[in-house]
């Protein structure tokens, strides 16, 4: 019987492997054995950006919300309580794109919002 080598099977590994590294600095694309150990690097910090990222955007909604909201008077938390009370169910990330994108409609909800507030609330406010 013929002997059987594992070249193919070898190379394909490795060639999968350069592949995800291509673009690496140095010997990072280059060399096999440190190319696999920046792949698996590279993929635990992509699977712990991919957690991060939701934290990050969410952060982000939460300044442009409160940015468009200080126009009308308001803070973000009291914004947020108004919402509440008046029961307007809108996620931050729709509320950020509306204040940016649509500063008309965002102001609607905005009045809504502060309408929607104990007379405490709107004087501190």
């Amino acid at each position: 019987m013929a002997r059987v080598t594992a070249g193919p099977n070898t190379r394909a590994r490795k060639k999968k492997v350069l592949k995800r590294t291509k673009g690496h600095y140095g010997l990072r694309h280059k060399a096999i054995r440190i190319a696999k150990r920046s792949d698996d690097k590279a993929g635990q910090y992509a699977y712990r950006d991919r957690k991060n990222k939701k934290r990050t955007f969410r952060a982000l909604w939460i300044m442009r919300i409160n940015a468009a909201v200080r126009e009308y008077g308001m803070v973000y938390s009291t914004f947020m309580n108004g919402l509440k009370l008046s029961g307007l169910e809108l996620d931050r990330k729709v509320l950020a794109d509306l204040a940016v994108h649509n500063p008309d409609d965002f102001k609607l909800i905005a009045d809504k919002a502060k309408a929607a507030l104990p007379k405490e609330e709107k004087k501190a406010a």
